[in-house]
């Protein structure tokens, strides 16, 4: 079956050459990932372009930064990711039940990690994407 997109980090893959998403769930996630991940500036032709969510890794926890970075999430989306629509984004740092996070971070407790959920009502597709930041 062809990819439909090149996954990213770029890798050998037997089958195809490179390792390629196959289905549309790992497409919206991939691109979900990379509107979160990428700085602004960084993609030359489009500076706009990204939340850059490693900009914020030295400040202060606080419910206005999460605020912040939340609405630049859907700000982000709504104008590079539009098919995708956005359901809750949460922050493992806003709560203190830390025995009942949905995933284990791989290092220490040091991180901040981001749980989001969505759709691509286009294509059926519902799904979670969590970073450990």
């Amino acid at each position: 079956m062809p990819g439909l997109s090149p996954k990213l980090p770029l890798s050998i893959d037997d089958v195809d050459g490179f390792a390629t998403n196959k289905n549309f769930i790992e497409v919206a996630r991939q691109n979900l990932k990379m509107i979160i991940l990428t700085i602004p500036g960084e993609r030359i032709m489009i500076p706009s372009f990204g939340v850059g969510i490693k900009q914020y890794l030295f400040d202060n926890p606080s419910a206005f930064l999460f605020d912040t970075i939340r609405e630049n999430i859907k700000q982000q989306v709504a104008v590079y990711a539009p098919y995708i629509k956005l359901g809750t984004i949460r922050f493992t740092q806003e709560t203190t039940e830390f025995d009942t996070l949905e995933f284990t971070p791989s290092s220490n407790t040091n991180f901040v990690g981001i749980i989001i959920t969505y759709s691509v009502p286009s294509a059926f597709i519902s799904d979670t994407l969590v970073l450990e930041i």
